[in-house]
């Protein structure tokens, strides 16, 4: 399918902020890229044009029913003056996961991926060059089929924003504070916890906004049947080291299958690390914290990569992970997985994909 480009008229106006003034989801580049569904002609009018508000029936069916799914991944300046991006077909692969558990059409992922490529190529200028900046990548598709009553929807839209963007903790690379909820869950068996869907997020604000009233920075969340797994925290997976074991919770239905996840297990294992995926309880966590056999405690991710935790609470009680400092298993994957996303160390699994 041809892609249609409108250029702006007004690139150079918009609003371009220091890096060191960037935070995270702040700031947008000039251009998004739009395509359209409908049961009649399936995909179809693929176009990057300026950026702008979207035009919604107020009976579009993502208002109504959560028909919506989305994703996340990173253009980045590389070492040698290029552009490129890190494992963008495993973004793909789970847009279309998600998309089949919404009952929303797949895309074709040759055709998304030449559409970010275009559309990078063309905000490039809205990349920042400073150490830990990046410019975001967010591909959506929405339910837009103006029908109030509960069925899928026939047609659909389908586009990609681009953003530059900072560190998306405070902290930083710092340890960060996590509250574990043990009154509220995110997903449950046969849910859609393992879809990128808004309404996982959604449901998960109430207590968030609660733990960062406490002075945490984001939520561990346990299993719903039970509420003593541990299942993965905020917007990220989690991975503890306990002695010389690398343990993360395995994969079944309701943890989001991450690309730094995976990432992040195949880099282990490629350096001989005994790695889990097994159910690890939360008891198990705080009794590491208290004999310290919990080594490390890390979080995984697009936005972060790698954060490390330097403290739980759990039933009111705050439990400091060894010496609540950064570990050096969590430098040492840091730096790793940076260094290839950057193009400072050799690519060995051939996650960097080239733009220019």
């Amino acid at each position: 399918m041809e892609i249609r480009v409108t250029r702006s008229t007004t690139v150079g106006q918009k609003v371009r902020p220091k890096d060191s003034e960037l935070g995270f989801g702040k700031y947008t580049t000039d251009h998004m890229f739009l395509m359209d569904y409908s049961r009649q002609k399936e995909w179809h009018d693929a176009r990057i044009e300026p950026y702008g508000n979207l035009r919604l029936d107020p009976t579009a069916m993502v208002l109504h029913y959560n028909q919506e799914v989305f994703e996340g991944l990173k253009a980045y300046h590389l070492e040698d003056g290029g552009i490129g991006l890190f494992r963008p077909e495993k973004n793909i692969e789970r847009l279309n996961g998600s998309a089949r558990r919404m009952v929303m059409p797949e895309v074709d992922p040759d055709l998304v991926l030449r559409a970010m490529k275009e559309l990078v190529l063309l905000d490039r200028k809205w990349i920042p060059k400073s150490a830990g900046t990046s410019l975001y990548i967010r591909p959506t598709m929405i339910a837009t089929e103006p029908a109030l009553g509960i069925r899928p929807s026939d047609q659909y839209l389908f586009y990609i924003i681009l953003g530059p963007v900072g560190a998306y903790y405070p902290e930083g690379f710092s340890p960060t504070r996590i509250y574990v909820s043990d009154a509220y869950v995110r997903a449950a068996k046969g849910g859609v916890g393992e879809a990128k869907t808004s309404g996982n997020y959604g449901a998960t604000l109430y207590v968030s906004q609660e733990a960062i009233g406490k002075g945490y920075t984001q939520v561990l969340w346990l299993d719903a049947k039970e509420l003593k797994y541990v299942e993965e925290v905020g917007t990220s997976n989690i991975f503890f080291l306990i002695n010389d074991e690398l343990v993360t919770p395995p994969l079944g239905g309701t943890i989001l299958p991450g690309v730094t996840r995976d990432s992040v297990l195949q880099l282990a294992r490629h350096w001989g690390l005994n790695v889990s995926e097994r159910p690890i309880s939360i008891e198990k966590v705080a009794e590491g914290c208290k004999n310290n056999s919990l080594k490390e405690m890390f979080a995984t991710g697009t936005a972060a990569v790698i954060s490390p935790v330097g403290l739980i609470c759990y039933k009111g009680e705050d439990l400091q992970i060894a010496d609540g400092k950064t570990g050096e298993l969590s430098q040492k994957l840091y730096d790793e997985l940076t260094g290839i996303q950057y193009g400072r160390r050799e690519d060995l699994f051939g996650w960097r994909f080239r733009l220019a």
